[in-house]
């Protein structure tokens, strides 16, 4: 399409060109004295924004999985399953190791369980912050 300025035009004229190019008429400027009106398609102008919008809420979601030291082998397997498919989605993950009673005593355990997931993950996924103890033990993994 060609950007250039009509000038000050009726709204019948201006209306009456937007339907002969099958277009809307479409007000940018409403305070403006008089008021600026663009012929551009509507829709996708309205499609074009919410996808740009989209796109922005994506970058910064932040997920949690929640492991424990004595953790089944397999609900492990689940719990890396669905970390691979955050990481996939462009989602940051936080791995936290929870701790009750006598396993406070037991934190390699926790380190040992988290070393392996991230051995699991590391084809897809960084770890930005190393597991550390911080009332309960906990990671942040975030898409390659």
């Amino acid at each position: 399409m060609d950007a250039k300025q009509i000038g000050v035009v009726s709204i019948g004229e201006a209306l009456l060109a937007a339907r002969e190019k099958d277009l809307d008429l479409v007000e940018v400027a409403p305070n403006a004295d008089p008021p600026v009106c663009r012929i551009m398609d509507y829709g996708k102008l309205r499609y074009e924004k919410a996808k740009r919008e989209k796109g922005k809420s994506r970058s910064s979601h932040l997920k949690e999985i929640k492991l424990r030291p004595l953790t089944a082998e397999h609900d492990v397997g689940v719990k890396i399953k669905n970390i691979r498919k955050f990481l996939a989605q462009g989602d940051k993950v936080k791995v936290s190791m929870i701790f009750r009673g006598r396993e406070r005593s037991h934190t390699e355990l926790g380190f040992n369980l988290l070393q392996e997931v991230i051995k699991k993950i590391e084809d897809i996924g960084v770890v930005e912050v190393p597991p550390r103890m911080g009332g309960d033990l906990s990671m942040l993994i975030v898409p390659k």
